[in-house]
């Protein structure tokens, strides 16, 4: 038969009250730029999770409350612009565009869409022929 140690607890042990004035002084020594959590907690003796729900509740207390709703006035309507002299230009629906290649040769292609602006490509080819 072998011997089991067993340890017999005789008091109750309490959860431990932590005051406004500490909660506030260990979640204030977490917000400086050097601080280490894991460290502070260590040395109050208590888990880092804690001390990160007080500062979570801390903060959200300090925090300024934004209105939910904010009021409005209703004014009167402001005058229809003036209409413009000219109507503006009617868009045509746009065909489907399709490509063209050309070959020029020496290896060159073109590739160019089949609504080109006419005139601008005959400049194109123009430069591309002298060369």
């Amino acid at each position: 038969m072998t011997k089991q140690l067993v340890e017999v607890i005789t008091s109750v042990e309490r959860r431990r009250r932590w005051s406004r004035e500490e909660k506030e002084r260990l979640v204030a020594a977490t917000l400086e730029p050097t601080a280490s959590v894991s460290e502070i907690a260590r040395s109050a003796g208590i888990h880092v999770s804690q001390l990160f729900r007080w500062r979570k509740e801390l903060c959200q207390i300090s925090a300024p409350s934004i209105p939910k709703l904010v009021p409005v006035e209703v004014v009167e309507a402001l005058p229809a612009p003036a209409i413009p002299a000219e109507p503006p230009p009617v868009s045509r629906p746009r065909k489907k565009a399709s490509i063209v290649t050309i070959e020029l040769g020496g290896g060159r292609r073109l590739r160019v869409e089949s609504d080109v602006d006419i005139e601008a490509f005959a400049r194109i080819l123009d430069v591309l022929e002298r060369r």
